[in-house]
């Protein structure tokens, strides 16, 4: 899944945050947009988990500012 979060405040710290997801999924990958006020995570987890995952990295958020994005997964890199 793909996610944007909303951020309200100073960049997370991205290597926690990127330690926290790649324990629960090793191929997450995640950035920060240009304008810093958007981190964008494309990980195996749900929203809810992504909000718990980013609360245990030290970055607290609502899941009102966690936005699914729709899948554009066409299936074949991974079925």
């Amino acid at each position: 899944m793909e996610f944007h979060v909303y951020l309200d405040g100073p960049v997370p710290d991205l290597a926690a945050v990127d330690d926290a997801i790649r324990d629960v999924d090793p191929a997450a990958v995640l950035d920060v947009d240009p304008s810093g006020s958007v981190m964008r995570v494309a990980a195996a987890v749900s929203a809810r988990e992504l909000v718990q995952l980013l609360g245990a990295a030290g970055y607290p958020v609502d899941r009102d500012r966690v936005s699914q994005l729709p899948s554009i997964c066409c299936g074949g890199c991974s079925g």
